[in-house]
């Protein structure tokens, strides 16, 4: 089992800058190039230096910002990497990342944000989803990342009918984002038990999330949603990826939704560590969270 941090650091000196749509359309053209270059190659610089971080502290995979190079596909601000002045090094980085990353054994992933949705009968924001999707499979091609997950979306009153637009705008997706692209089962809407028909008939895998379906369960036992979400993943020969995390406050403290800072290790299933996959730590407290929880497992003797 590799244990896998999300994002962000709270104690490695480690940041990813961003800016608005508003603060770019302020700027004349050439100047909101020149700060969006900038800040894409601090983010670069960033996105290997957090590789490297992961590394030494015994940490196996890292989910990449979504906004590694923020507002690339905004519909007015929008720009392509060779836009920028400093594009070279930018690539140079990103494929420093992905050497690293590959001998080193770090599993990289993306996790685009809530406005990604496939389901969506509207348009607009489908078609702002496929190009946000679009962008990320490049810079996966780019670092050598092999996963891009997203939730299902809303269910908009009929979840029948939004996975069957789900469907329809998954068969027309480019091969880049299709080959990545994965489905979670998520804490409102959508079940294992919902996806896994999906997931099955269009050969997407299942990254299974732990706590939410303890806060929205199908029926299904934690052991026979992480079996059955582990298939879609053996059918293409790939680890299975899942995600764990603790209620806030407490499985009894209210609603069990929101994050802790830390994991509680008896939320972290123990035949997990009998099988060979990726596990995001999703906890406020980031590095400390995995390092914590690692820890507590090592001295039980079991990592």
């Amino acid at each position: 089992m590799r244990f896998g941090l999300c994002c962000l650091f709270t104690q490695e000196k480690i940041g990813f800058r961003t800016t608005t749509a508003k603060a770019l359309l302020a700027m004349p053209r050439g100047s909101g190039l020149a700060k969006l270059s900038e800040i894409c190659l601090h983010n670069a610089k960033s996105l290997l230096a957090a590789v490297e971080a992961v590394h030494r502290l015994g940490i196996g995979a890292y989910r990449i910002p979504s906004q590694l190079f923020p507002r690339l596909t905004h519909p007015v601000v929008g720009y392509g990497l060779d836009d920028l002045q400093d594009a070279a090094a930018i690539r140079k980085l990103l494929a420093s990342t992905r050497s690293f990353a590959h001998g080193h054994g770090i599993r990289l992933s993306f996790h685009p944000d809530q406005f990604v949705m496939l389901s969506s009968p509207n348009q607009p924001v489908t078609a702002g989803s496929i190009r946000e999707l679009e962008s990320q499979s490049l810079w996966a091609r780019d670092v050598g990342a092999d996963v891009i997950n997203i939730h299902g979306g809303g269910a908009y009153g009929d979840k029948a009918q939004a996975l069957e637009r789900f469907r329809g705008v998954f068969r027309d997706l480019p091969d880049g984002v299709s080959c990545r692209l994965t489905l979670e089962n998520d804490d409102v809407s959508y079940t294992v038990r919902d996806l896994l028909p999906l997931c099955e008939e269009l050969s997407i895998p299942l990254v299974y999330d732990v706590h939410h379906h303890r806060c929205n369960p199908d029926g299904l036992t934690v052991e026979e949603a992480t079996a059955l979400a582990g298939e879609t993943w053996r059918a293409h020969g790939r680890e299975q990826y899942c995600h764990v995390s603790s209620p806030r406050n407490g499985w009894g403290g209210g609603d069990p939704r929101p994050h802790a800072e830390f994991v509680d290790p008896a939320d972290l299933p123990r035949f997990w560590l009998d099988r060979a996959m990726t596990v995001d730590v999703e906890a406020k407290a980031k590095e400390l969270a995995v390092l914590r929880l690692m820890g507590a497992l090592a001295a039980e003797g079991r990592l």
